[in-house]
């Protein structure tokens, strides 16, 4: 996994959603069904996303079981990427 995408999305998530920009997040974390960011915090995210990576995230992706961590979310961005 692209080690360039996990980091923005790690200081993305630190800095904009949790407001704690220091705060390092591992890229097994759980950073939904952890309570680590909401709902609404995941839209936000998922915005992001489309944005800096030029993918697009379809709204029944937004959970856990579609992506609950650094890694899966890298790994959802990267394969859009490549089919562009």
């Amino acid at each position: 996994m692209p080690d360039s995408i996990i980091a923005i999305l790690e200081q993305h998530i630190a800095s904009k959603i949790l407001k704690q920009p220091n705060r390092r997040i591992k890229p097994d974390e759980a950073i939904i069904s952890s309570g680590l960011i909401d709902s609404f915090s995941l839209v936000d995210l998922a915005l992001f996303v489309e944005d800096t990576f030029n993918v697009r995230m379809d709204d029944s992706e937004l959970n856990a079981q579609t992506f609950d961590n650094l890694d899966q979310l890298a790994s959802i961005i990267q394969t859009r990427q490549k089919k562009s």
